[in-house]
């Protein structure tokens, strides 16, 4: 697993918890606290305080089944550069990122048939102390060849992951289920960050629930153009969540943006708007929320934000 953070963490507490053999590749002051506190986890389904088996970079042998891939979208390459020692010809890494840009460089990187498709639900945090706080009972690991085909691996992958108490499910069509999630992401991203509102605040809004309704049919027309139109079930849970004029949530990247921290604006929403305009499909939305983080991204890097955030610039 790589990192002991938010999702790495949790998901791999559980495969620790349920006797799965799980090592977590760290940096060094994140195993000194782990050695010292345990892997905490605090969540409504039960909480954990576990010994997490690690290695450091300069440890990593080439005798790993799989490797699964949690970190940040901006923070790939040097991921790629971190697991490359761990990589065998039986490996197989299976990348929880969001969206799907992430796929092309995995592949370029490590080959085509080493590189799983997959994708996690939850809302969990890294806390100032190090614990990781599960917010809610949401936890679901999708995973899967991206050629749809039940492989061996795959199906050893579903055993060893079905041993946790997280939900697991080995999909039909991963590539497939990774646009019904990037659809509803990407919209949800580029409303919440360019209103820098909740759902609830943008619906409530004049025009809100008309701008919600735009970017949810671009994406669910660029996704048509690719090649990946979206089942209608997935379609309404979007609209009813992109929708809800009493809705709280937003997108993580939002909260990254607050926070005043890098983002995975070109990931989520720079990705899209690529392709809309290569298939000619509406992108005012999307142009107007990926022009508004890349200034966000210019101010941030000049050290020129103001308030709390300024307090977590890099120095010029």
């Amino acid at each position: 697993m790589l990192g002991a953070g938010a999702v790495g963490g949790y998901f791999g507490a559980r495969l620790v918890e349920a006797g799965v053999d799980t090592t977590f590749l760290v940096r060094p002051a994140r195993r000194r606290l782990l050695a010292e506190q345990g892997l905490r986890v605090f969540s409504p389904l039960g909480d954990a305080n576990l010994v997490a088996p690690t290695v450091v970079a300069t440890e990593l042998r080439p005798e790993y089944d799989f490797v699964l891939l949690t970190c940040k979208a901006y923070d790939l390459d040097s991921a790629m550069d971190a697991i490359a020692p761990a990589i065998s010809p039986r490996t197989a890494i299976v990348p929880l990122l969001n969206g799907l840009a992430h796929l092309d460089r995995l592949d370029a990187r490590f080959g085509v048939a080493r590189v799983m498709g997959g994708t996690c639900m939850i809302d969990s945090t890294l806390q100032a102390d190090g614990s990781i706080l599960h917010g809610g009972t949401l936890q679901r690991l999708v995973f899967g060849e991206r050629d749809r085909s039940h492989t061996p691996r795959a199906l050893a992958l579903q055993s060893m992951l079905a041993a946790a108490s997280f939900d697991t499910e080995l999909a039909d069509d991963i590539v497939q289920r990774l646009w019904d999630k990037l659809v509803f992401l990407s919209a949800l991203a580029a409303t919440t960050c360019l209103f820098r509102a909740n759902v609830g605040e943008i619906n409530s809004a004049p025009g809100g629930p008309a701008v919600m309704a735009r970017a949810l049919a671009a994406n669910v027309a660029i996704a048509t153009a690719e090649g990946h139109a979206v089942a209608a079930a997935a379609i309404d849970f979007a609209q009813q969540r992109l929708t809800d004029r009493t809705g709280s949530w937003s997108a993580s990247l939002l909260r990254d943006l607050e926070a005043g921290g890098r983002i995975e604006g070109d990931h989520i929403v720079g990705w899209m708007l690529d392709r809309a305009r290569r298939h000619g499909v509406d992108d005012v939305v999307l142009g107007l929320a990926f022009t508004a983080l890349k200034a966000y991204e210019a101010r941030r890097d000049s050290g020129r934000l103001a308030g709390p955030a300024a307090d977590r610039q890099p120095p010029k």
